[in-house]
C-alpha cells in the first residue's frame, strides 16, 4: 500500500505540477518523495533546502563499508595502515570479515583507494550517514 501511494502522489504531482506537502516522520517516504524538506522544531524553521543538502552540512562524514574476503589472514593488516590510513577514520563496526569506518567527507576518496590497495576487499560501499541519524542530531540539538 505504502508503495501504491508514493506511486500516486509522484504521478499527480507529475501531471499536474502542483505542490504536494507531505508531513512524515517516516524518512522512507521523505526520501523517496521529497527533493525539498522543511524542518521545523518547536515552531521555528530550522532547515529549507534540499534533503542532500541537509545531510552533507550536518554530517561531514562518509560511512565506508568494507567486506574483505573470506579467507584474509586473520590479522587483515586494518590496524596497521600508515598515517592517512585509520587514523583519519573511526572503526564503528567490525566483525570477521566486514569493516565500517566513520572518515570525514574530504578524506574519503583517498582513504578508498588506500584500502583497495591495501587490503584483500571484496566489496566496498562510501555511504551518506543514514537521513534519520542527520535529523535526530538536528532535533537534539535544535538547530543546523
Amino acid at each position: 500500500m505504502q508503495l501504491r501511494l508514493r506511486r500516486f502522489l509522484t504521478e499527480y504531482n507529475q501531471r499536474s505540477g502542483v505542490t504536494v506537502i507531505l508531513t512524515s516522520h517516516y524518512m522512507a517516504d521523505v526520501m523517496a518523495l521529497c527533493p525539498r524538506v522543511i524542518l521545523i522544531h518547536h515552531g521555528r524553521l530550522l532547515y529549507d533546502g534540499e534533503l542532500g543538502g541537509l545531510a552533507q552540512r550536518l554530517a561531514p562524514f562518509k560511512l565506508l563499508r568494507i567486506t574483505l574476503r573470506n579467507d584474509a589472514p586473520r590479522g587483515d593488516g586494518i590496524d596497521d595502515l600508515p598515517a592517512g590510513g585509520v587514523q583519519h577514520a573511526e572503526i564503528t563496526e567490525r566483525d570477521a570479515n566486514h569493516l565500517t569506518l566513520r572518515v570525514a567527507r574530504e578524506k574519503a576518496p583517498a582513504l578508498t583507494a588506500h584500502l583497495l590497495q591495501t587490503l584483500p576487499v571484496v566489496d566496498l560501499a562510501v555511504e551518506d550517514p543514514p537521513i534519520e541519524a542527520v535529523i535526530d542530531q538536528i532535533y537534539q540539538e535544535g538547530d543546523v
